[in-house]
């Protein structure tokens, strides 16, 4: 994946790669800090839904959407692009 974001930045000129195992390098590790920040993201947005385990159960919430909706707040305060 690395390998094709580096060859297609230098083919539309977007950005000027003059060592593209470094390139490779840098991109393959900002993909892995968005992973990683992304499934943070999420154990954070299910541990604020365990805190409130007792009242989605009483309800008719749908934990997926409730998950989706916490993400995208918390994503959003934070600047982060899910």
């Amino acid at each position: 994946m690395a390998d094709a974001v580096v060859r297609r930045l230098a083919a539309r000129k977007i950005a000027e790669i003059k060592d593209e195992a470094t390139a490779r390098a840098v991109v393959r590790r900002v993909v892995l800090d968005n992973l990683a920040a992304e499934e943070k993201l999420e154990a954070e947005a299910r541990q604020l839904l365990l805190d409130h385990a007792k009242q989605i159960r009483d309800s008719t919430a749908d934990y997926r959407q409730l998950l989706a909706k916490v993400k995208e707040k918390l994503a959003r305060e934070r600047g982060f692009v899910l």
